[in-house]
């Protein structure tokens, strides 16, 4: 009943940018907290970075002064902006939100888009 779908990821050299996007759809009543997650093979998932339905953003050290999230909460649609990318930036990244759907107007619920490839090599 809800969904998430990323879009935007590719292939970039080191120092190039990327824009992801991610919209949820379905059932949605509200949407607190919206992030993105990578993993790397081998890897733990970890937190790249998140918005607040208020707006306020944290991130992961790693990624600070590099990358920018952002939210339109018109279009329940979060995006990553990641400018100058280096190789181990390379991952799988998941868009993640913390959202109240219809079907249980009760309490938030996590929902997870299916991943979008990130590769950073020249």
């Amino acid at each position: 009943q809800v969904q998430l779908v990323e879009s935007g990821g590719g292939l970039v050299q080191p120092g190039g940018s990327l824009r992801l996007s991610c919209v949820a759809s379905g059932s949605i009543v509200s949407i607190n907290t919206m992030g993105w997650y990578r993993q790397a093979p081998g890897a733990q998932r970890e937190l790249v970075a998140r918005i607040t339905s208020g707006g306020s953003t944290n991130y992961a050290d790693s990624v600070k002064g590099r990358f920018t999230i952002s939210r339109d909460d018109a279009e329940n649609t979060v995006y990553l902006q990641m400018n100058s990318l280096n190789v181990e930036d390379t991952a799988e990244y998941y868009c993640h939100a913390l959202l109240v759907s219809s079907s249980d107007l009760s309490w938030a619920y996590d929902y997870w888009g299916p991943g979008t490839q990130v590769t950073v090599s020249s």
